[in-house]
């Protein structure tokens, strides 16, 4: 990859400040090198005695909301470190991909400048782009037998035409599935202006066969990663992610980021689940599983299901009208699919790979659909 490219943040955030004003106890402790044992200065219920927290949730539980968390997640991020072989100063932990998107945005764009990205992939991205202000260019998927893809030339074409300041790139793609190879994102990052980011959302990363390629624990010039813990690791109602992105990079990210925004009970979650990694390679291995067997039963009825590598199946209906219909007769009988809301994409039906998925019957609105 070019060395010379070299993306540029908003000039407010190129002077010294702003600096984190409250880093909070644990920081301190780190740069004491002790501990302190009487927190007096912080203004924190430490005295509230919890008496219905403890009853409902149990001690372990009431013992994690005293005290505002660590702005750092040291803990989190060092078992990110030594498992993935992702070096410590490259990672910054936030509450999930949602809030890294939009801290990405604030650390790099400014309102009325342009971003791209594909035409239909996940409309978070979308929703905090123009909620920063910014001018959105939206290139369409690639379509062809078999194939729903975001077209990297395309992204690349429109944010040379429209000097973009960003371009988001969801891989493995969320709602398509879709998997570019590595040697794929690195020509596109070489193909972007040299002072255009990349923002790379990794949220089904794990689901990848070759996830824990070397490729998936760097930093790149010019590239921000965002992965999560929602998926894999089971914990999207606790709020947690994580950035992966030169040290300098994340110096600016933390001039604009929520101190405490990720928890000290969901930091203390996630570490448990980081301690426990068999539990969750084999839950990956399980929804790998599932995931091809829904997706085979759909193919032999004559489906056009569209290839995965996330935890999830695509299904391409012949008409958005089709689709639709199915939509709504599965709501009536308790059963929630994703039916994408864009109108390039709204013939295509989304199925988590969960158990349920596989129960006899419980999609038969859709396997009828196919059928005739």
């Amino acid at each position: 990859m070019p060395t010379q490219s070299t993306p540029r943040y908003p000039e407010h955030l190129m002077s010294e400040g702003p600096v984190n004003p409250f880093p909070g106890i644990k920081v301190l402790e780190r740069r004491l090198g002790r501990k302190i044992p009487h927190q007096l200065g912080s203004n924190e219920g430490l005295d509230m005695p919890h008496r219905a927290l403890r009853k409902h949730f149990g001690d372990a539980l009431a013992e994690h909301v005293y005290s505002y968390g660590d702005a750092e997640a040291l803990g989190v991020r060092t078992r990110l470190s030594e498992q993935q072989g992702i070096p410590l100063e490259t990672l910054l932990v936030d509450a999930g991909a949602d809030s890294l998107i939009a801290l990405a945005l604030r650390t790099t764009c400014e309102p009325g400048e342009t971003v791209v990205s594909t035409a239909g992939t996940y409309p978070t991205f979308g929703y905090f782009a123009k909620g920063q202000g910014c001018h959105l260019i939206e290139p369409s998927y690639h379509e062809a037998p078999g194939v729903l893809a975001p077209d990297l030339e395309a992204l690349a074409a429109a944010a040379q035409k429209e000097n973009a300041r960003l371009v988001y790139l969801a891989n493995p793609d969320n709602p398509s599935g879709h998997l570019h190879s590595d040697s794929a994102i690195l020509t596109l990052r070489e193909s972007l202006p040299d002072d255009c980011w990349l923002l790379l959302d990794e949220a089904y990363g794990d689901f990848r066969d070759d996830a824990g390629s070397e490729f998936a624990a760097k930093a790149l010039p010019g590239v921000i990663r965002l992965r999560t813990f929602s998926k894999a690791h089971g914990l999207a109602g606790l709020r947690i992610g994580y950035a992966i992105a030169d040290s300098d990079v994340l110096a600016i990210m933390m001039k604009v980021r929520i101190h405490y925004a990720v928890s000290t009970f969901t930091q203390a979650a996630a570490e448990v689940v980081l301690d426990h990694p068999e539990e969750v390679h084999q839950h990956v291995a399980d929804v790998k599983a599932r995931r091809e067997q829904l997706a085979e039963h759909f193919r032999a009825l004559g489906a056009d299901v569209l290839p995965s590598a996330t935890n999830f199946v695509g299904i391409r209906l012949p008409s958005a009208e089709l689709a639709a219909e199915v939509h709504q007769q599965l709501l009536a009988e308790g059963v929630l699919v994703a039916r994408l809301a864009h109108p390039e994409l709204a013939n295509v039906i989304r199925i988590t790979a969960v158990q349920a998925a596989l129960a006899p019957g419980r999609l038969a609105a859709l396997e009828n659909a196919i059928r005739t």
